[in-house]
């Protein structure tokens, strides 16, 4: 193993860390960003949701479970 020095590649190692430090924070920084941005409109709470309704053969249903 040669005993010389060679400058480029530590240049090349320490840039590769320090890039990888930035896009790590970069990417902490862009994801707390995005949470606070998909905060819903109080508006939309008031519609009726379409996802799940308690119709009358649901409600029997949970009563024969009751029983």
């Amino acid at each position: 193993m040669p005993t010389t020095r060679n400058p480029q590649r530590r240049r090349f190692l320490k840039t590769l860390g320090i890039g990888t430090a930035a896009a790590g924070a970069a990417a902490a920084v862009g994801h707390v960003t995005l949470a606070q941005a998909d905060a819903k409109p109080a508006a939309k709470e008031a519609e009726p949701s379409r996802e799940y309704r308690e119709t009358p053969h649901i409600r029997a249903f949970y009563a024969t479970l009751r029983d």
